[in-house]
C-alpha cells in the first residue's frame, strides 16, 4: 500500500498525478473464504479490516451488490457523537468516537474529521429539564457534555432565530464539544484501501441471492457471480437486513424507512457547529466546501424508496426556515434518502444469531455512520472469538426475548 504523505503528494504533483497506483484491487470471487461480509459500506469494510488487522485473518471477502460505499454510507449527514443516555449506548458510541479521532492516522487516509461540537436545542422548559438529566448521565460515564444558557446559544449560533415569538423558541441547549463531522466517502475508501492491503477481497456488483444452511449452521452463499463457501458470514446491509436474514430463515424485528438529507449551494463559512432541534428533528451543519448539510426525521412508513416523500422534505425545510431565516434565500443542490433499519427499542442489533456462524450488524436506525469504527471492531472480535464482545453484549438479538431493552428513543429522544 502506498504511504500517503506530504512528500508523496508533492512527487505526485510533479508527475502530473499520472503514477498513482490503484487504491484497491478488483479481484474475482474465489470459491471459499474463511469469512464473508455481505455489505460494502462502512460497517462491512470496517469489519473486514479489523478481522484482518487485529485477528490475523487474510482469506476474507466483502460482497457488495452495488458499488463500494454506495448505500447508506454515501447517503447520510456524516455526524459522529456519543451523547446518549443509557450507559450501554454511551460506552459503545464514545468508543466509536475515540476511534474516529485517530482513524485518519491509523488508515493513512484523510477522513476530514472536524470536531465542531454538537448542540441540541431545547424548545421548552420540559425539554431543558430532560437535557439536565441527559447531561448528568453522560458526565457520570464520564463523557463530555455541558448545558448552555440561552445567551450562550445565541453567541455560538448567530444565525439562529432567538426571538421570544419564534415558532421554536430557544430556552437553552446541551453541547458535546467532541461531536464531529467527517467525509463519508473518505471513511469508506480509507477502510477499503487498508483492508485490501491486508489481503481482503472486495467484490463489487455481487448480489447475494441465497444463504446455504446445513445442520443449523451457515455453510455458504449464492451470488450473482457464483457460489462461495464459508462457515462465517456477517450481514451488514442496513435497511435490507430483514431481506437477507429471511434467506437464512430469520425474521428480524426491523422496520426499514427512508431518511432524507439534502445540501444547499455553497456559501462562505458562517456556521461553526452541528445543531439539532429534537423538537422538529432538524439538524444542520456546514461542510468544508461551504454547503449546508440538512437532515430530518424518517418518513413514517416502511419504504425502500431512495428519494423520500415530499411531505418529509417540506417538513424539514419548513423547520430550517423557521430556525434560520437567513437560509431561506439559499437554493438546494441535492436531496436524497437512505434506507435505515429501526428496531423496536431504537438501539442496534449486533452479534450472533440462532444460525451458527451467521452474524448481524443492523438496527442502527438513523445513526449507523457514527458507529462504523466500533461496530466493525466489535463485530470482528465477535466473529473471531464466536462470542459477543463486551461492548455489544447488551445489543444482542436475544434481548427482545428477555425484555432487556435499551430504549434510547424514550430516554434521549433519538432513533438510534
Amino acid at each position: 500500500m502506498t504511504r500517503y504523505s506530504a512528500l508523496s503528494l508533492l512527487r505526485g504533483a510533479l508527475n502530473g498525478h499520472r503514477d498513482w497506483p490503484q487504491a484497491w484491487r478488483n479481484p474475482a470471487l474465489k470459491g471459499s473464504y474463511d469469512a464473508v461480509i455481505v455489505g460494502g459500506g462502512g460497517h462491512g469494510l470496517a469489519t473486514a479490516y479489523y478481522l484482518a488487522r487485529q485477528h490475523g485473518m487474510r482469506n476474507i471477502a466483502v460482497l457488495e451488490k452495488g458499488w463500494l460505499g454506495g448505500g447508506n454510507t454515501g447517503r447520510n449527514t456524516a455526524v459522529s457523537r456519543s451523547n446518549y443516555f443509557y450507559p450501554e449506548s454511551t460506552r459503545f458510541f464514545d468508543h466509536s468516537l475515540r476511534l474516529y479521532e485517530g482513524l485518519g492516522r491509523e488508515l493513512n487516509f484523510n477522513i476530514m474529521l472536524s470536531q465542531q461540537g454538537i448542540i441540541g436545542l431545547a424548545s421548552s422548559r420540559h425539554e431543558l429539564e430532560t437535557y439536565r438529566r441527559w447531561v448528568t448521565a453522560m458526565q457520570l460515564q464520564p463523557v463530555d457534555a455541558e448545558l448552555l444558557t440561552r445567551d450562550q446559544v445565541a453567541a455560538r449560533v448567530p444565525l439562529l432565530n432567538m426571538s421570544r415569538r419564534a415558532r421554536y423558541p430557544v430556552y437553552g441547549a446541551f453541547m458535546q464539544k467532541r461531536g464531529a463531522i467527517s467525509r463519508h466517502d473518505a471513511v469508506a475508501w480509507g477502510y477499503a484501501r487498508a483492508a485490501d492491503a491486508l489481503g481482503v477481497d472486495i467484490i463489487q456488483h455481487c448480489e447475494v441471492t441465497g444463504i446455504d444452511i446445513a445442520g443449523g449452521a451457515v455453510c455458504g452463499l449464492r451470488t450473482t457471480q457464483g457460489t462461495v463457501r464459508s462457515d462465517k458470514v456477517a450481514l451488514a446491509v442496513a435497511g435490507h437486513s430483514s431481506v437477507l436474514a429471511a434467506m437464512a430463515g430469520l425474521r428480524l424485528p426491523i422496520e426499514s424507512q427512508a431518511l432524507q438529507a439534502m445540501v444547499t449551494e455553497p456559501v462562505k463559512p458562517c456556521f461553526d457547529h452541528i445543531v439539532i432541534s429534537p423538537a422538529v428533528h432538524c439538524y444542520l451543519s456546514q461542510s468544508d466546501r461551504g454547503e449546508f448539510v440538512i437532515g430530518g426525521g424518517t418518513d413514517m412508513y416502511p419504504s425502500y424508496g431512495q428519494r423520500g416523500s415530499l411531505r418529509g422534505t417540506e417538513a424539514v425545510l419548513g423547520a430550517v426556515v423557521e430556525l434560520y431565516p437567513a437560509l431561506s434565500r439559499l437554493r438546494l443542490m441535492r436531496q436524497w434518502a437512505g434506507i435505515v433499519d429501526i428496531s423496536p427499542d431504537t438501539s442496534p442489533i449486533i452479534g450472533k444469531t440462532p444460525v451458527t456462524g451467521l452474524y448481524l450488524s443492523t438496527g442502527w436506525g438513523t445513526g449507523g455512520y457514527k458507529a462504523i469504527p466500533a461496530g466493525g471492531e466489535t463485530l470482528a472480535w465477535t466473529m473471531a472469538e464466536d462470542r459477543p464482545h463486551e461492548l455489544i453484549e447488551p445489543f444482542g438479538l436475544d434481548r427482545f426475548a428477555s425484555g432487556r431493552l435499551i430504549d434510547e428513543g424514550a430516554a434521549s429522544g433519538v432513533a438510534h
